[in-house]
């Protein structure tokens, strides 16, 4: 009986860090994907958007659409930081 709950265990632990390796490369390339897309937005458009703790942790955790919101944000003149 006992082997049966160990064996219950190591399914569950190895499921949970499946699911939590798989948000992880999810979340990695939505964060590169951001930082990309602010990267050629500078060197393209020569927007000079400064690369502050807020930019960088808004591009990471919103991606495409952080990025795109930090363009905006700076072409409307809402500077968050440099």
């Amino acid at each position: 009986m006992v082997e049966i709950g160990v064996l219950l265990l190591v399914l569950a632990i190895a499921i949970g860090l499946y699911v939590v390796i798989r948000s992880i490369k999810t979340f990695a390339v939505n964060a590169l994907v951001g930082l990309v897309i602010l990267y050629l937005a500078n060197a393209a458009a020569g927007l000079g958007i400064g690369y502050s703790w807020a930019v960088v942790l808004i591009c990471a955790l919103g991606g495409a659409i952080g990025a795109l919101m930090v363009i905006a944000l700076h072409l409307m003149g809402v500077g968050l930081g440099a």
